[in-house]
């Protein structure tokens, strides 16, 4: 099985999200430098620093990581999703221009 294609995806992220969570995985997960890390992903060693303190101080507090978008699973009980919900029906302008 030819994988290149597939494992460039996970080498080379081109989306911001995957990239960010690339990132941090090596340095977490990988236990890799941060400096080769950040060189390898195109940040900068402080903001990978930064992006991780982040991830620390957000799973602490429980909150989701920013690379994970929350789906209807997720969402709290008796919430419809974001654009299924009909908009509020407005009264007509009273003005002759509307």
């Amino acid at each position: 099985m030819d994988g290149s294609h597939a494992s460039r995806f996970f080498l080379e992220p081109k989306q911001t999200y995957q990239r960010r969570y690339e990132a941090l995985r090596a340095v977490f997960v990988d236990a890799e430098p941060i400096d080769q890390v950040a060189a390898r992903f195109g940040y900068k060693s402080s903001a990978l620093r930064s992006m991780a303190s982040r991830l620390r101080a957000d799973c602490r507090r429980g909150v989701t990581p920013p690379f994970f978008s929350r789906t209807v699973a997720d969402a709290p009980p008796g919430r419809a999703r974001a654009g299924t919900e009909r908009a509020p029906n407005r009264p007509k302008s009273p003005t002759a221009a509307s």
